[in-house]
């Protein structure tokens, strides 16, 4: 697991020891920095259910400004720390050892949001309602929900709306802002939006 681009470039991240926390694939998370590669410089970040921290450190090392960091698991707080460490970040970066639906009800706009809880719950679901009902994204900003393929989420009330999905093996990127959500429920690979 390292660092693909930026400052912190070729850096390699601490992993978990353990099957309780799991990483963001490399080929997800590089697909998801392309995707948003024009949008991280000088931006305000949330990584909720953030896990090793590997999102917001990339986003840190691609010249976000700040991220904030949410993760209850203790094992992960702790990783996520010395990751920052690692690579120097911690200056720009506050880590929440905290559940990510009770943060969530804290005032706090981001001009873009990762949200990766584990993919067997409804997690995605109930933090993307509660951004969206807190008003959490600055007006030109991305939710980006890292879900199973398979999972369907639920239309979003406006001014929100679905901009694309993206599939990437078993692991599909939804990518959420204000303004008119595309329609239909097709999701195309690599590199096509829907």
């Amino acid at each position: 697991m390292r660092v693909v681009a930026g400052s912190a470039r070729g850096r390699k991240l601490k992993e978990p020891s353990g099957l309780t926390i799991r990483p963001t694939n490399g080929r997800v998370k590089e697909a998801a920095f392309d995707i948003v590669q024009f949008q991280i410089d000088g931006s305000r970040v949330l990584d909720l259910f953030a896990g090793t921290g590997q999102i917001g450190i990339e986003a840190l090392s691609r010249g976000a400004a700040g991220v904030v960091f949410v993760d209850s698991s203790r094992d992960a707080v702790n990783l996520i720390r010395k990751n920052l460490g690692l690579c120097g970040f911690t200056d720009r970066a506050v880590v929440f050892p905290e559940d990510a639906l009770r943060f969530l009800e804290k005032d706090g706009q981001y001009d873009f949001i990762y949200i990766d809880p584990p993919y067997d719950t409804t997690l995605a679901v109930d933090a993307l309602m509660k951004i969206i009902k807190f008003d959490m994204l600055k007006s030109d900003g991305i939710i980006m929900c890292e879900i199973k393929a398979d999972f369907i989420l639920p239309s979003v009330p406006p001014p929100y709306g679905l901009r694309r999905e993206y599939r990437y093996g078993s692991v599909k990127i939804a990518l959420y802002g204000r303004g008119a959500s595309v329609s239909g429920n097709q999701i195309l690979g690599r590199g096509h939006e829907v």
